[in-house]
């Protein structure tokens, strides 16, 4: 038995280098907001990004683009308020876009930073993010999955919308948890 000695690069057994593309189909980007006595859950359905991997992990980077009336909730009436000029004025800035800035390792987990742009408005994030491995699909395509996460103030972004409510309380939570369930096949 051999053991492996870590080295200022990050390297990940079956990870190779190259451009993936996330996979639609097996990728979810979702959010949960406090709504009241509850938290409201909701996707988004149409989105595009990639992944490039490089030699050195750490310059490694992701971007992703997301339709915003594509929001899904499962409830229309909620789903086109969100659409309109009081949260993401779908129809003025159509997309949510994510650049990444950095990559780092924190034991096995990873932190990415980058910019979250919505309505025209730029500030940096960070996600914690899990590594899930690399394999194979069907098609014999390699694929990598992880899973990651975040909070913001959507106060932040310009999306202030709110209804007072009896004893100074409001109807919709500032804090907005972002997660990602992510895949990407290389592209060949």
């Amino acid at each position: 038995m051999t053991e492996t000695v870590s080295t200022p690069t990050t390297t990940i057994p079956g990870l190779v280098s190259g451009t993936y593309s996330l996979d639609t189909a097996h990728t979810e980007i979702g959010f949960t907001v406090r709504h009241l006595m509850t938290k409201v859950r909701g996707t988004f359905q149409e989105f595009s990004g990639e992944i490039v991997v490089k030699d050195s992990l750490e310059e490694s980077t992701a971007n992703v683009s997301i339709e915003l009336a594509s929001v899904h909730t499962r409830n229309e009436q909620r789903d086109g308020h969100l659409r309109s000029g009081d949260f993401f004025d779908a129809e003025n800035s159509p997309k949510m876009t994510f650049v990444s800035t950095a990559l780092k390792a924190e034991g096995d987990d990873y932190i990415l930073a980058g910019d979250l742009t919505i309505k025209d408005v730029t500030k940096p994030v960070e996600l914690a993010f899990e590594f899930l491995g690399v394999d194979q699909n069907a098609y014999g395509q390699t694929i990598l999955g992880f899973e990651a996460s975040t909070s913001i103030s959507r106060k932040d972004w310009g999306i202030d919308f709110n209804v007072p409510l009896e004893g100074g309380k409001l109807l919709i939570g500032d804090k907005v948890d972002i997660h990602l369930d992510i895949q990407a096949a290389l592209n060949a």
